[in-house]
Parts: C-alpha cells; structure tokens; sequence
C-alpha cells in the first residue's frame, strides 16, 4: 500500500481551518511592516507597530496546533522518514529561494552594501549554510544575524527543530507531560523576557537560545490546544479576529514590555488559536483567507532581501517623511506582487514536482 497516499486522503477528509490561514497572512504582513519600520525608528518605543516581531511567536504557536491536526493521527503510518519528507516538501523550497534573494540583494545592492568585505569563500560558506538551514552568525555588518543572507530564516530553523523533536519524541508522549513541558517553557519565557526587556531574540548568534525558548513554549501551547481539543465557538469571524491579532502588535511600548510580551505570548495568541480554530466564517471570505494564508509562507521569506536594500538607501539618502510614507508602501505592496508571483510561478509547483516525484512507485 502506498503509504503517501492514504495519508494524503486522510489529510484532505479533514476540516480546513480557513481563519487560521487568514490569520497567518495578518501575522506576515506585520511581520513585513515592522521590519521596515525598525529601520526607520531604531527605538521600539518609537515604533507604531513596535510589537510585530511577535508575529513569530503566534507562527510558532499556529505551528504546533497545525502539526498535532495533521499529523497527530498519521504519523504512526507514515514514519518518521516520510514525515520529514513531506516538511522539508513544504518549507524548503522557500528557504532556498530566499537565500538565493538574499544573495543577489547583498552583491548587487544599488544602494551599497560591504560585499567588498567577503571573500568569495566566506560568501560561498554562507550561501551554503543559509540553504541548509546551518546557523552562521559571521556577518558583522548585519548585526551577526543567524542566517545573513535571509534573516527570516532564523525561525525556519527554530521550526525545523520543533519538527525533529515532535517526530521522535511530542507525537508519543501523554498529554500530562505535555502540560508540564508547556509550563516549564512558560517559565523560561518569563526568564528570557525579563532579563532581556523584551522577547526580540532569537536571530542572532548572541540571542541564538532565545529563538529555542520562544518556539517551546508557542509550538507547545499550540500542540496542547489541539489535543485539548480547546476550540472555543464564537461568531468573532475572519474581521474580528484580524483585528485582535493586529492589536497585539500595535500595543504601546513601555518599561513593562517584558511583562506584556511574555502575557501576548502566553496567553493571548493561544486564545487567539482557540477562537480561531472555532470561529465561523462568511463565505465571502473564505477566498479571501485561503489565498492570506498561501501567500503568508512566499511573503516572509522573500521579502528581505528587498529590506537589506531598503535599509542602505534609507541609511545613505535620509529621505523626507513623505518619501518614506510613499516608499514604503510601494515597498509593502510591490512585495506583495512579488509574493504572490513566487507562490504561483515557483512554490506551488515545485511543491507540486517534489510530491509527484516522491509518490512514484520504485520497483
């Protein structure tokens, strides 16, 4: 019997959370904003959407709830191999793409840019490492990123290894020892927010654990909901609920922000997930939900390459605010067209060739 395959019907038998989708692609688009406004305002304090790395965060938390959906009742079948397969299947081809994004923004930035700095081996080594997903924090001129072709892929990275530690050991355990890890990983967050101020590492090779304490516990209390079974049935709908995400990035900075991160993270976002998962949405915007959640993968982890650039124009022209306002909304929406191209002309089928070629009968 060909494994693959049932696995594949079983999936498609399955309810489609479409908020949860539309959700991811609220999250992508902060996550895309803020990014552009750190460069303009180096002070979070400053910042309107100061908040909007949290956006990982719910990512993670959204992840571990996915995952347990669809793979809690198949994975035993599938194994292990296959189960990694079908990851890699899903994320890679973005992660490639991505760095080789980064890769021509760093050497051919019309804006600057220290590639004069490298040499053409160090930049080999660090193209290389960046589409293995091996962490490189060797690029002084970009803040020792993990992965500085393509910063983003600091939590893909963080992803691959919540995926590792799910298929050999969080797809096995009872939900009573999940409910301890969960709580000991809030208590690192409360650790890790306080002594930090805030929950921004993660992406660097000084922050590198930080990123490890922020997907256990978000990758957890997503797991948890689902074996819970905590979906809460609301009439909050696709509208409400954006609206809700979006309030947790926009919330005002203070010397308090260790506390009410760590309470975004541990509480709000898998409430969120909860009212998500049982909200009900108006077919008019389901459409509008299933195409927010594709395009939310393609748009975080291409659109860096074009921040990197933004960043040494911003840095050498010192544009009016005028010019900013109007740069960077170009920027969001171009980006966005770029994203939407990548999905169709590269993502979907690439993704589409790997699943045909791994459902091929060797005889």
């Amino acid at each position: 019997m060909d494994t693959n395959k049932t696995s594949a019907t079983i999936l498609q038998t399955k309810q489609h959370f479409e908020i949860l989708d539309g959700l991811r692609g609220i999250a992508s688009l902060a996550v895309v904003i803020f990014h552009f406004m750190e460069w303009v305002y180096t002070d979070l304090n400053e910042n309107f959407i100061g908040h909007g790395f949290l956006a990982v965060d719910f990512f993670f938390c959204l992840s571990g709830f996915v995952i347990g959906y669809a793979y809690d009742d198949r994975i035993a079948k599938m194994g292990v191999i296959a189960f990694f397969k079908s990851r890699a299947i899903r994320l890679h081809p973005l992660v490639i793409l991505g760095t080789v994004l980064g890769l021509l923004a760093f050497l051919f930035d019309p804006f600057g840019g220290d590639a004069q700095l490298y040499s053409t081996g160090k930049i080999i080594l660090v193209f290389l490492c960046s589409a293995l997903l091996i962490p490189l924090p060797v690029m002084a001129d970009r803040s020792f990123n993990l992965f500085g072709l393509n910063a983003p892929s600091w939590s893909l990275f963080w992803e691959y290894v919540a995926n590792i530690i799910y298929a050999f050991v969080l797809c096995k355990i009872k939900r009573g020892y999940l409910i301890l890890l969960t709580f000991i990983s809030a208590v690192a967050i409360g650790i890790v927010c306080y002594r930090s101020g805030n929950l921004l590492g993660g992406w660097s090779g000084p922050t590198f654990w930080d990123g490890g304490v922020r997907i256990s516990y978000s990758f957890l209390a997503g797991l948890l909901i689902y074996r819970s079974n905590w979906i809460i049935k609301n009439k909050l709908g696709f509208v409400g609920l954006a609206i809700l995400l979006f309030l947790a990035f926009l919330m005002p900075s203070s010397k308090w922000n260790w506390l009410s991160e760590s309470l975004v993270v541990l509480f709000y976002f898998p409430l969120l997930i909860a009212l998500g998962a049982g909200a009900t949405l108006k077919p008019s915007l389901k459409k509008i939900c299933i195409f927010s959640g594709k395009i939310s993968y393609p748009l975080y982890m291409t659109h860096y390459a074009v921040l990197w650039m933004f960043g040494n124009y911003y840095t050498s022209h010192k544009p009016d605010h005028m010019q900013l306002a109007f740069i960077i909304i170009t920027g969001i929406i171009l980006l966005l067209g770029a994203a939407y191209l990548v999905m169709v002309v590269y993502d979907i089928p690439v993704r589409k060739y790997l699943r045909d070629k791994r459902n091929i009968k060797v005889y």
